[in-house]
């Protein structure tokens, strides 16, 4: 009997060392202990970074990100790159804009602007998949591209109305659902559904294991009958659709669309997908990591104008995580002869 305790109690001990060493290897959970670690800093630090207002920004702001960044993430587990989402974030919003200036309803702009966002995701994944051309000079072209289209569509102006459907659009994007006497932004709930679509999709259907297939050794995945093509530009059409959706959102949030809507964002939401523990070299992302490096993001910078420090120094906070957790893959791999 002592005997037989002794054993499962070595086993049991094996099994927790086994376990702790894996969550340590884990980027995620590093990040997420650092997500926990600025808050708890900043809690102490300040008197305004935990009110409800403030808190209600930073999961609002930090929603869009995470929205555009779990595409990005299917992207970049192919080992694939679009640099085009900030301007399919502005073909989306300016779709809207438009449709809704002139007077038609919101129940016409949400799908209008979906297709177009889908439109471009689908130019991009069949040039990649199809043609054969490089995701990087692709989605480098689009984004000039689209933005330039963009500009076309607004004559380069400010659009502030919205027809009679206005106050449904600033309901929804600018939003909130009382949750506990506590307000949860649109966005959030939104990119949650996401996250949780995405992170099934990743990990228990076919698509997903076709992902980290083709990320892992394309060549591998096409002798095992693989849909490398298909798969491709599924991926380009899905990054774009959650670029799409985050459009129509932003547009209701701020009720004003510019030219310059989306820029930088495709660096911002390639940043949080790293940080977030996605390999640029393919095979490696999850929808948790997407979502955890975004808030991440979105902390620091919230952290910084708490704090008055000047937010140019985000920059060089976001690339320094950024160059830790690729440090970081590539120790690993290194580690395990990968």
């Amino acid at each position: 009997m002592t005997t037989d305790t002794s054993l499962k109690d070595a086993i049991d001990q094996q099994t927790h060392r086994g376990f702790l060493a894996w969550l340590i290897s884990r980027q995620i959970f590093w990040i997420l202990l650092a997500v926990i670690i600025a808050i708890i800093a900043m809690m102490l630090l300040t008197k305004t970074f935990a009110t409800p207002q403030n808190l209600f920004n930073v999961t609002r702001n930090f929603a869009f990100v995470g929205i555009v960044g779990l595409g990005m993430t299917a992207v970049i587990i192919t080992g694939g790159i679009d640099l085009s989402v900030g301007a399919t974030v502005l073909i989306s919003a300016m779709t809207t804009t438009i449709i809704m200036h002139a007077g038609l309803p919101i129940t016409l702009a949400i799908p209008a602007s979906i297709a177009a966002s889908l439109l471009v995701g689908l130019i991009n994944g069949v040039l990649i998949a199809i043609v054969g051309m490089p995701a990087f000079v692709v989605t480098l072209g689009m984004m000039s591209i689209a933005r330039s289209i963009g500009m076309v569509m607004s004559n380069n102006a400010l659009i502030y109305e919205f027809g009679p459907d206005q106050a449904i659009l600033f309901s929804i994007g600018g939003g909130s659902v009382v949750v506990g006497g506590l307000p949860i932004p649109n966005p959030l709930i939104v990119m949650v559904l996401l996250a949780l679509i995405t992170g099934f999709a990743l990990r228990w259907t076919r698509w997903g294991r076709h992902l980290y297939a083709i990320g892992g050794n394309e060549k591998a995945a096409v002798l095992t009958g693989v849909p490398v093509k298909a798969v491709k530009i599924s991926v380009y059409m899905f990054v774009a659709f959650c670029a799409g959706l985050t459009g129509f959102l932003q547009t209701g949030w701020l009720g004003s669309v510019t030219t310059g809507f989306g820029t930088g964002l495709e660096l911002t939401v390639i940043a949080a997908t790293v940080i977030g523990g996605a390999s640029l070299a393919g095979g490696t992302g999850t929808a948790l990591g997407a979502v955890v490096g975004a808030a991440l993001i979105e902390i620091i910078r919230n952290s910084l104008t708490l704090l008055g420090i000047s937010t140019f120094w985000q920059g060089t906070f976001v690339g320094s995580f950024i160059i830790l957790a690729v440090a970081s893959n590539l120790l690993r791999n290194k580690d395990t002869g990968e």
